[in-house]
């Protein structure tokens, strides 16, 4: 409020560690202070360095300041988004993924129609199967949205403790992200505005809701987590939010595709995301990256580029488990 006073402005842009908090972000958007709203999707240190670089191109070079006065925020259009939906990190090719055969024997499947790979794919998250989803250039920034992701179904209430206990190796009450359909979120979510680097918490919709038990707020806390909270139960927290990332055809086509084609089958918009890594470890940012942390997990299949590993074709991994210990736990 003091900020608005003071500046009059109809627009807020956060940045630093401190905007990475969706709760508090989401609890701005609902107040309703600010017709828009954009965070930095590297909010903090990462971040920094690119005001410090266009401080110096504005400041320094004295170059010309560009605001495109049609932007607006909207969970329609994301044509405008300069950030290019944070995907600004290394990429790999397919033949990348395919000489992961001469490192580890990996046995691979390659696809040369990716709107096939898609329906496959769409059709192995409706069975219930856990997919670890690697395409294009890794996202910048400390959320997955998408090029390094692990996706699942949303619609099964057993997700959640699976991936948690499974493949992250952490607490079975930690929640998970949706990953929606930008032009779907309203349908969802009691949202206005677009979420691309899933920095907003919102509720899930009344409609979607299922009832509560008797006392629900009393329970004790595995008691209301594994209560049916909606029809999305693997994405809806305890107190039925959920951090929100809006996936938009204009910023990542194969992503949306995915989701799209999960759509088709199960008439839902929305998928589970969480990013491809265990608990304590970095996102995977390589192919080997990806293939060892597939193999040391209870994920069913993994996609890199056009290329898909099925777990059940895969040799004996020889590994052990000092692994576990590289990483500090978060």
């Amino acid at each position: 409020k003091t900020s608005k006073r003071l500046t009059g402005s109809s627009n807020l842009v956060m940045a630093g560690g401190v905007a990475l908090n969706c709760v508090a972000n989401g609890k701005i958007l609902h107040s309703e202070l600010f017709d828009n709203i954009w965070i930095q999707p590297a909010a903090g240190d990462a971040g920094g360095a690119v005001g410090a670089a266009l401080s110096a191109y504005y400041i320094w070079y004295d170059s010309p300041r560009v605001v495109d006065s049609n932007e607006k925020n909207s969970g329609e259009n994301n044509q405008n988004d300069k950030m290019s939906g944070s995907y600004l990190g290394p990429k790999f090719t397919t033949k990348d993924a395919v000489n992961l055969k001469y490192t580890y024997g990996a046995v691979s499947q390659v696809y040369d129609n990716f709107s096939l790979l898609c329906a496959d794919i769409a059709k192995y998250i409706a069975e219930e199967n856990v997919i670890g989803w690697f395409q294009g250039r890794m996202e910048w920034g400390p959320r997955a949205l998408g090029n390094r992701s692990i996706v699942a179904d949303p619609r099964n209430p057993q997700t959640q403790k699976r991936l948690n206990l499974k493949i992250k190796y952490r607490e079975g009450f930690r929640p998970f992200a949706p990953s929606v359909l930008a032009e779907d979120a309203g349908d969802y979510f009691d949202i206005k505005i677009s979420s691309p680097y899933m920095l907003m918490v919102a509720p899930v919709k009344l409609s979607l809701r299922t009832k509560e038990p008797e006392r629900y707020s009393e329970l004790p806390l595995y008691e209301r987590l594994y209560h049916v909270r909606s029809t999305i139960p693997a994405i809806t927290h305890v107190d039925y939010s959920a951090r929100i990332q809006t996936v938009h055809k204009e910023t990542n086509p194969k992503y949306w595709e995915l989701i799209t084609e999960f759509k088709r089958l199960t008439g839902i918009g929305v998928v589970v995301n969480t990013s491809f890594n265990v608990r304590g470890e970095p996102i995977v940012c390589t192919p080997e990256d990806a293939y060892r942390c597939f193999m040391r997990t209870e994920m069913d299949i993994l996609v890199i580029e056009n290329v898909l590993f099925f777990k059940k074709d895969q040799p004996q991994f020889n590994d052990n488990d000092s692994w576990r210990d590289k990483f500090e736990l978060d």
